[in-house]
């Protein structure tokens, strides 16, 4: 029987990856993740703004 090999897939960080990434005992940076959400809400919110305005 044939084994099958794993592939690799280089893609977009997992649910798993992200909380590694934001876990200060995995050697993270020590910034909270609602902050990091916050910011990126934000930006959409100017995005829209804006490009709204710009419609009138």
């Amino acid at each position: 029987m044939a084994r099958s090999r794993k592939i690799g897939y280089e893609g977009p960080p997992g649910v798993a990856g992200l909380v590694r990434y934001f876990d200060v005992d995995e050697g993270g940076p020590k910034l909270e993740p609602m902050l990091i959400i916050g910011v990126i809400i934000v930006i959409i919110v100017v995005e829209v703004a804006s490009g709204t305005l710009l419609k009138i």
